[in-house]
């Protein structure tokens, strides 16, 4: 949502397009910051899952698009602060010092807050499609809503371990003084 302009909401059909905008904004910060992110982490399997979640978040725009084309309006952007909001706190985690296992773990739970965020924005826009009749387009948003919560579930596998490893949470807590 633009700061400082308000906004208005007097059907679902503009909500639906507000929610849209904000998805594409949010999605577009992620590309944009997310190798910073992958480039800091220390463990190379969640560099590997940021990395691939880049090229996915690239996708979700694709389907944005689409989905813009689709209901006849031209991809736009509102500035999305909660994601700015997310995405600032993960740099302040890149810039901390300390332990880089310690470091790792808390990036995991700042990647699953920008997930959840995904997960809400992406649920509700389908929700708002859903009532509208516009099956295809709550199709498109289903399928970035499972690759959002496919993510989150990788990044908890990461972060709590599993049967043959332990988690960057267990690493990070033999680190440093108990």
């Amino acid at each position: 949502m633009t700061k400082g302009v308000p906004l208005q909401l007097t059907t679902l059909t503009e909500a639906l397009y507000s929610e849209l905008a904000d998805l594409y904004d949010a999605e577009h910060q992620l590309i944009s910051k997310l190798p910073r992110v992958a480039e800091s982490v220390d463990n190379p399997a969640l560099r590997s899952a940021i990395e691939e979640h880049i090229e996915e978040t690239r996708t979700h725009v694709a389907r944005l698009e689409r989905i813009f084309e689709m209901v006849g309006r031209k991809p736009g952007r509102d500035e999305c602060e909660a994601m700015q909001g997310l995405l600032d706190e993960a740099d302040e985690v890149i810039g901390a010092s300390g332990d880089r296992q310690v470091k790792d773990a808390v990036l995991i739970g700042a990647l699953q807050r920008v997930e959840h965020y995904e997960i809400a924005g992406y649920g509700t826009a389908r929700a708002f499609a859903e009532q509208l009749d516009m099956d295809d387009v709550a199709d498109l948003l289903q399928e970035s809503l499972d690759d959002e919560s496919a993510i989150d579930r990788r990044l908890t596998t990461l972060a709590e371990g599993g049967l043959f490893s332990s988690g960057i949470n267990t690493q990070a807590s033999h680190a440093g003084p108990a």
